[in-house]
């Protein structure tokens, strides 16, 4: 937990760059009936019953201190998803940057053994070293602030039944576009000074 909270702290050098990670899933719901559309003073009107057509995947990347964020929709969230997604973050949004500081929870498929099994190794070494990875702790996601940016997503954007993945990536792609233009951060206060006061119980006690 200070590991990830003093991270949020650091000054970051000109070629260097936070970037925050995280994923959820969105299911998709088909409507068998057509929802009766909003009125004055009415509210949208939707039927109970619906068609499940699948779920895909969603990772967010989020650097809170520049005020972007992208969003990438997936089938999975396999290791090669998660590998080809580090390779558009060095190459693509960030290739002038010597290093990003990734922050992200310690799931089986976020490590960089996974650019192995997605690439010859002398490329995957060439992203390894690009990235500088921080891991938030077992229970502690609320560290991750690209949490807080999915948060966000979930009530402006996909809180509601999309029907395809199709759709899904169009809506996110109006959102992104929209709140990147304004630049939004996220204004991080939690210390680790905080943490060992307002947290003191999560810490070992050590017997005289």
């Amino acid at each position: 937990m200070e590991d990830v909270l003093d991270v949020y702290h650091r000054s970051f050098a000109d070629d260097e760059v936070l970037v925050c990670m995280d994923e959820t899933s969105k299911q998709h719901i088909k409507e068998t009936r057509l929802p009766i559309p909003a009125q004055p003073g009415e509210v949208e009107k939707y039927d109970f019953e619906y068609e499940r057509s699948g779920v895909s995947n969603i990772f967010m990347m989020s650097a809170p201190l520049e005020g972007w964020r992208h969003v990438k929709v997936t089938d999975r969230h396999t290791k090669v998803d998660w590998a080809i997604l580090m390779k558009e973050l060095v190459d693509e949004h960030y290739p002038k940057k010597r290093k990003i500081i990734l922050v992200m929870d310690n799931l089986n498929t976020h490590k960089l053994s996974s650019l192995y099994a997605a690439f010859e190794p002398k490329e995957a070494r060439r992203i390894a070293e690009r990235l500088e990875i921080h891991y938030t702790p077992k229970h502690g996601s609320w560290l991750n602030m690209a949490e807080i940016e999915i948060g966000v997503m979930t009530r402006q954007c996909i809180d509601r039944r999309i029907e395809s993945q199709n759709a899904l990536r169009s809506e996110i792609d109006a959102w992104q576009k929209k709140r990147n233009e304004e630049k939004k951060q996220v204004n991080w206060r939690f210390t680790t000074e905080n943490a060992r006061i307002k947290l003191r119980s999560l810490y070992p006690s050590l017997q005289s």
